[in-house]
């Protein structure tokens, strides 16, 4: 299953603030072609993200059935406090595996995130809704280096992040390969509790699409793209670009994706980017718009 997350992590390294009426119309656009999941925003500090700064307009914009396919991110409990008495029941909790990472991002170390979650978790709850366990910086961390898989394991059987309904793996710089998305992914499956692995990547080095699609193939069940392949970690040096939304579902051709829907999608990523002043990445959309005319995917620019 896909979760588009271009009103999050793929705005967060423009500068720009989009209107809400504006966000408003992108969530109901990606719903009505049938992206399954969005993460639509962030209980982040608006002036240190400011494109951010709306999450809670756009929130109460929302209908109740709405916002039951979308995710707002969170990193502590009062964030998950404020966002669900707002109306989100899905919250992503996040930190990240490397201490250096998690102090530049949210300011505390990750043991003092992880001793928070069980707060978060209660929460969540209360207000009926889901929280993911999210750990960035999974396979490398920008001032640290490679990160040990077995920390990444080890935060995933503490005993104070049970009660996550997911476990969210994240390549934040994009420098993963392959196998090694693979092996941590089947790592996770096999040695840490049931629950529903989402992989969230990064084309930073040109590998978005083959570790999607190597998550998928290891276990698991959701992944993460933006329109266009926009986005990055504005506290991450060398993170740019999610995995194009759009070359994931060409890869993937999950069945409500259809040429009329990659049309659609290619027509909304085009709109959003000019907005923005933002290039478009994504290599499905370049092919959509080429001259192969007998290929039932190109399509006409209007």
């Amino acid at each position: 299953m896909l979760r588009d997350v271009t009103l999050r992590d793929g705005l967060q390294l423009t500068g720009k603030v989009l209107p809400v009426e504006r966000k408003v119309d992108i969530v109901r656009q990606l719903l009505a072609v049938g992206v399954p999941a969005l993460e639509i925003g962030s209980m982040a500090r608006p002036d240190l993200v400011p494109p951010m700064a709306n999450t809670m307009e756009l929130i109460a914009a929302l209908s109740p059935e709405e916002l039951q396919r979308c995710w707002v991110w969170v990193a502590t409990p009062r964030h998950v406090e404020k966002a669900a008495a707002a109306g989100v029941r899905n919250f992503q909790y996040c930190f990240s595996a490397s201490d250096a990472h998690n102090k530049a991002n949210i300011g505390r170390s990750t043991e003092d995130s992880v001793a928070a979650m069980p707060d978060a978790v209660r929460l969540a709850r209360e207000a009926d809704g889901e929280i993911q366990l999210c750990l960035a910086t999974s396979f490398t961390c920008p001032f640290d280096g490679p990160v040990d898989p077995e920390r990444v394991l080890a935060i995933a059987n503490d005993p104070r992040t049970e009660g996550a309904c997911d476990i969210v793996i994240a390549d934040t710089l994009g420098q993963a390969h392959p196998t090694q998305v693979s092996e941590l992914i089947s790592a996770v499956r096999d040695r840490t509790p049931h629950r529903r692995i989402v992989f969230h990547g990064h084309d930073t080095w040109g590998m978005g699409v083959a570790n999607t699609l190597a998550a998928l193939q290891a276990g698991a069940t959701m992944v993460d793209g933006s329109l266009g392949g926009l986005g990055g970690c504005p506290f991450a040096p060398g993170a740019s670009g999610n995995t194009s939304t759009e070359d994931i579902l060409f890869a993937t051709r999950p069945t409500w994706f259809t040429p009329p829907v990659l049309a659609e999608l290619v027509g909304l990523t085009e709109d959003l980017l000019a907005e923005l002043d933002e290039p478009n990445r994504s290599r499905t959309a370049e092919g959509a718009r080429s001259k192969a005319a007998a290929f039932e995917w190109v399509t006409s620019a209007p």
